[in-house]
């Protein structure tokens, strides 16, 4: 890839829950505290409304390792769910070891309303290049098992 391209990534998941359920799970504090983040790792520090516009951030703890994740960012848009779809968009750049934020890209969380439920798109945009694609690729799709249980667990322990 040349210096200027980016990379995105996004993610579809299709839950049997009302779209207000699946709003208030991307978006609430309370809520996102009990999904957010890949498996093997727990939230130490959060604060993340993603109800309003303003700046985030969250820290996790890999469970075995002990190592010290980072995260934060901008919510740039909230858009509630109306007439049958809603988004959350924000900034994310990993910190470093030494607390400096690297890289910006782009996340957005689309809900709507569908025959059976409520469908999440998430989309991770302008990532810096196919590695940093790879490697939130599987932060997100671990995050994405977490909610997956936290949403339906009776499906998630039938597979």
């Amino acid at each position: 890839m040349k210096d200027t391209e980016t990379a995105d990534i996004e993610f579809i998941r299709d839950y049997p829950v009302a779209l207000t359920r699946l709003w208030r799970a991307v978006t609430e504090p309370v809520q996102l505290i009990q999904w957010f983040g890949p498996e093997g790792t727990y939230l130490e520090a959060c604060e993340m409304a993603f109800t309003r516009t303003g700046p985030w951030t969250c820290t996790m703890r890999g469970k075995e390792s002990g190592d010290r994740f980072k995260v934060s960012g901008q919510i740039t848009s909230v858009r509630p769910p109306v007439d049958g779809e809603g988004s959350v968009a924000f900034t994310w750049a990993w910190h470093d070891a030494d607390d400096r934020r690297g890289p910006e890209s782009h996340v957005t969380f689309t809900v709507q309303e569908t025959e059976t439920g409520a469908r999440l798109t998430l989309s991770h945009r302008e990532l810096t290049d196919i590695e940093a694609a790879q490697n939130n690729t599987k932060g997100w799709l671990s995050t994405l098992r977490k909610l997956d249980f936290f949403l339906n667990p009776d499906a998630a322990l039938q597979e």
